[in-house]
């Protein structure tokens, strides 16, 4: 029985019935009220996620691989399964403020990651890119960081567009885990 049916059954007062099941995902709420920001914001090194996330502890930490100027991490909020983010070490917001060594290694690592998804989830393709500032659409603005997301034929089938809801069939650190696994040393 669909949670329409069950409405219109009488088993529920909630709402209206409009012939949709749900598929709830309440991890989802910390970021979208924001109540997981720190409260100075991500502005200073010490508020930022990209900043804490190499120092996590190994069973807390989403980071998949790292180098010397960059590092690999899994985005807490994916878009996809494997959604990495490269971003460097040193707290800077703008891709013009990286210095040579930083912006090659952004690229290696950028291009490593795209094999390694490859490798382990047969991804068809890739969006890539940098959302730089506020309004363009970064999340947090103040730390650079690569987006790296998989794609697969079909995969903006029905669920996201006419149900608004991602499905997302792996636990992140199962993710973290198969991801680091393959990345080269």
């Amino acid at each position: 029985m669909t949670g329409a049916e069950r409405h219109l059954d009488g088993d529920t007062d909630h709402g209206l019935a409009d012939g949709l099941d749900r598929l709830w995902t309440p991890h989802r709420m910390t970021y979208i009220s924001g109540e997981d920001r720190p409260e100075g914001g991500y502005e200073e090194p010490a508020g930022c996620p990209f900043c804490l996330a190499p120092g996590l502890p190994p069973g807390r930490s989403l980071v998949v691989a790292r180098g010397a100027h960059v590092f690999a991490v899994l985005n807490l909020y994916p878009y996809n399964p494997g959604h990495l983010l490269v971003c460097p070490y040193r707290h800077v917001a703008d891709y013009t403020a990286l210095d040579q060594a930083e912006t090659v290694e952004l690229a290696a690592f950028t291009q490593t990651a795209m094999r390694v998804v490859r490798q382990v989830s047969s991804a068809h393709g890739f969006n890539l890119g940098m959302n730089q500032g506020g309004v363009a659409g970064a999340g947090i603005a103040a730390h650079l960081h690569q987006h790296v997301v998989p794609r697969w034929g079909g995969d903006m089938n029905f669920m996201p567009v006419i149900g608004r809801t991602k499905v997302l069939p792996q636990l992140l650190f199962d993710t973290r885990e198969l991801l680091a696994r393959a990345w080269p040393s």
